[in-house]
């Protein structure tokens, strides 16, 4: 079935540098030959430092940008990444990156997604007001191998300044911004070619992706047979009641509806008890 992608062309919508690690995946496992559209603008959906809202969550984001691609590139395959950045849905106080990663494939009637959810991010902002606390901040960012940014505050983009990248132009943004506001907002650039972290886990995404395009299902053999859901229940080992330990994963055809359930996923067939609310309320 691989052989419905073999030497077809896919584009990459992007304008942030994915493809230096979404590309050498896809043409490995999908034997694609991938290329970027000149002059793709996906600030058009939305920006991270907020001067253009994204309308639309992740997933349905990362569609558009395919549509997009597909209609300027005049190329039938295509694929996206969306990522968010906040606190973890399940860990408190504890930052994440949020990678949706969206394949289309219009002539075989195909989109298969995939989701990668890593603790692996230097996201943070903060507001500083001397050279120490921005020092501090760079420091703990990752910078210089990691971009940031500064402006007024949180709440505006006035005398907003992207690419900082070495010490030198970080101290004079600096310098220019707190002489008038007394105060500067300091932020990560979230941006893919300016944050190598990010880049990384975008890569694992793109992993995640091509396994799943590459496993077809047992029934119609379409591609991207993976899991759907998981049902949570796993017994705890001490006083057998159900915990939200993960007790299978629902694997379903996106074509022919197939579904398959996988028990015990994490090899695990009963809980510790510290993961029990009834042992370890």
């Amino acid at each position: 079935m691989m052989s419905i992608f073999k030497g077809r062309k896919l584009v990459i919508a992007t304008k942030h540098g994915k493809e230096e690690v979404i590309a050498p995946v896809l043409e490995s496992r999908l034997e694609v030959e991938c290329f970027v559209p000149d002059n793709f603008d996906t600030d058009s959906l939305g920006t991270f430092t907020g001067e253009v809202e994204r309308a639309t969550d992740p997933l349905t984001t990362a569609r558009k940008k395919c549509l997009l691609a597909m209609e300027i590139s005049n190329c039938d395959l295509a694929i996206a990444s969306e990522g968010s950045f906040g606190a973890h849905p399940t860990i408190p106080f504890i930052p994440a990156d949020d990678e949706w990663m969206f394949f289309m494939d219009k002539k075989n009637g195909l989109e298969i997604y995939a989701r990668e959810l890593s603790t692996e991010t230097n996201f943070s902002a903060q507001a500083v007001k001397s050279k120490e606390e921005l020092i501090y901040f760079a420091e703990r960012a990752k910078f210089p191998s990691h971009a940031l940014i500064l402006r007024k505050s949180h709440e505006e983009s006035i005398d907003i300044i992207k690419v900082i990248k070495d010490w030198v132009f970080l101290d004079k943004s600096f310098t220019g911004i707190n002489k008038k506001y007394q105060e500067v907002f300091v932020e990560t650039d979230m941006r893919a070619m300016y944050n190598p972290t990010r880049m990384a886990v975008i890569s694992m995404a793109a992993e995640k992706l091509a396994a799943k395009i590459s496993t077809c299902c047992p029934k119609c053999n379409t591609p991207g047979f993976g899991i759907m859901d998981a049902k949570l229940g796993l017994l705890c080992e001490w006083c057998g009641t159900p915990t939200r330990s993960v007790l299978s994963y629902i694997y379903r055809c996106t074509k022919c509806s197939f579904t398959k359930e996988d028990l015990y996923p994490n090899k695990k067939k009963v809980e510790e008890p510290r993961f029990c609310d009834i042992c370890n309320p």
